[in-house]
C-alpha cells in the first residue's frame, strides 16, 4: 500500500513538473525578448510596446480587433539596406546592363549604368528612369524573373564584410515585424521597388505571403498575346505570363495611399518609413483614423556600422517633430544593424 502511495505521489510530482515545463514552452515571448536587439531605453521601442500592449488589451479603451490591426512598412532604408551603394532594384538594373552577357542594353541604359558606376549618382525618379528599368526585363517569365532576382540576392552586399544582399535587412526592424505578427497584426510591405522583386526579396525573409507585398507594377502579358490588348485576348492552355517591359505605377508618395486603399481595404494603424516619399503612407495611417495609430520614421544617423547621412538624419528628426512622427535612431536605438560578424569595409 505504501509503495502504491509513493508511486502515486511520484506520478503527481512528475505531472506537475510536466505541466510547468509545457507552460514555459507555450508561453508567449515578452516584448523584451522579441525586441532584444533594441536598447532598453530607446524611446521608439517604448512607444511601440506601450501602443501594442494597449491596443491588444480587450479591457483597454484603445483595443483594436485583430482584423483591423494593419501595419505597413517601406522597404529600402526602413527594413533593408539602401545606403551603399543604392536601392536594390537599381543595383539589379546595373548588374543586368553591365554584367549580364545575355542582355544587350540600349545606349541610354548603358549611359545611365556607366554614369552610376563612375559617379555613384542615382538618377532622379521619372518616366524615363522607370522605362529603362522596366524594359531591361521584358520577356522574362515570372519564374525566370524570380530566379534571376534570387540569384542576384546571393551576391555580396557592397560596402560590407560577411553580408549577402539577401541578408541585408535591418535585424531590429525584422524583430518589429515578428513582434507585430505575434500580436495579431497583419504586416504589409509597401515600396517603390517593383512588386515581383519585392516578393523574391522579402516573403521568405519576413515570412509574409505575396498578397501582403505592394510595390511598383509593370505590364504583364501572355506568351501568345502578340500585341493584342488584354481585353481582346484570352489566356489559354500553354500560355505563360511574361513581363511586358512597361511600367504602370511607381508606388511612392500618394500612390502608396492609393494602392493601400485598393489592396488592403482597411486604413493602417501603424506605418514605418524613412523618407518623404513615405510621408503620405505614414500620414494616412495617423490622420482621421477611428483607431489609435502611430507613425515611425528611421533616421540614418549611424556612421560606424552603416553608411549614414547626418544631414539627412537631422532633417528627418525635424520632419518628425513637425508631423508627429516618432523617430527611430539607428545609432542610439539599436544594439546591432546587420548582426554579428558584419562590418563596414571603410
Amino acid at each position: 500500500m505504501k509503495t502504491t502511495k509513493r508511486s502515486l505521489a511520484k506520478l503527481v510530482l512528475l505531472a506537475s513538473f510536466a505541466a510547468i515545463f509545457l507552460a514555459s514552452c507555450t508561453r508567449a515571448p515578452s516584448s523584451k525578448e522579441m525586441l532584444s536587439l533594441w536598447n532598453d531605453d530607446a524611446p521608439a521601442k517604448k512607444a511601440l510596446v506601450e501602443y501594442v500592449e494597449s491596443v491588444t488589451n480587450k479591457n483597454s479603451a484603445d483595443f483594436i480587433p485583430v482584423e483591423r490591426r494593419i501595419a505597413t512598412f517601406d522597404l529600402d532604408g526602413t527594413l533593408f539596406c539602401e545606403t551603399n551603394p543604392t536601392y536594390f532594384d537599381f543595383q539589379l538594373f546595373i548588374h543586368r546592363v553591365l554584367d549580364d552577357p545575355s542582355y544587350t542594353p540600349t545606349e541610354e541604359q548603358k549611359a545611365l549604368a556607366n554614369d552610376f558606376r563612375a559617379t555613384g549618382n542615382v538618377p532622379p525618379l521619372g518616366a524615363e528612369y522607370e522605362k529603362m528599368l522596366a524594359s531591361a526585363y521584358a520577356g522574362f517569365t515570372l519564374k525566370e524573373y524570380d530566379s534571376y532576382v534570387k540569384e542576384f540576392m546571393q551576391t555580396a552586399q557592397p560596402g560590407y564584410k560577411n553580408l549577402k544582399r539577401a541578408d541585408a535587412f535591418y535585424k531590429p526592424m525584422v524583430e518589429v515585424v515578428n513582434y507585430l505578427v505575434q500580436n495579431g497584426f497583419s504586416v504589409y510591405v509597401s515600396s517603390g521597388t517593383n512588386r515581383l522583386i519585392l516578393r523574391a526579396l522579402v516573403c521568405d525573409a519576413l515570412g509574409l505571403p505575396p498578397k501582403q507585398v505592394i510595390g511598383s507594377d509593370n505590364v504583364l502579358l501572355s506568351t501568345n498575346q502578340n500585341g493584342k490588348d488584354g481585353l481582346e485576348y484570352t489566356f489559354s492552355k500553354g500560355d505563360k505570363v511574361l513581363l511586358g517591359g512597361v511600367n504602370i505605377i511607381k508606388n511612392l508618395q500618394m500612390n502608396k495611399v492609393s494602392t493601400i486603399v485598393k489592396e488592403i481595404g482597411y486604413q493602417p494603424v501603424l506605418a514605418f518609413g524613412n523618407s518623404l516619399t513615405d510621408a503620405s503612407m505614414v500620414n494616412y495611417a495617423m490622420y482621421d483614423n477611428e483607431y489609435k495609430s502611430l507613425g515611425f520614421m528611421l533616421c540614418c544617423d549611424d556612421l560606424d556600422r552603416e553608411y549614414g547621412n547626418l544631414k539627412k538624419a537631422d532633417k528627418m528628426r525635424a520632419d518628425c517633430a513637425a508631423n508627429g512622427w516618432i523617430p527611430i535612431s539607428m545609432k542610439d536605438d539599436w544594439k546591432t544593424i546587420y548582426g554579428e560578424g558584419v562590418e563596414k569595409e571603410n
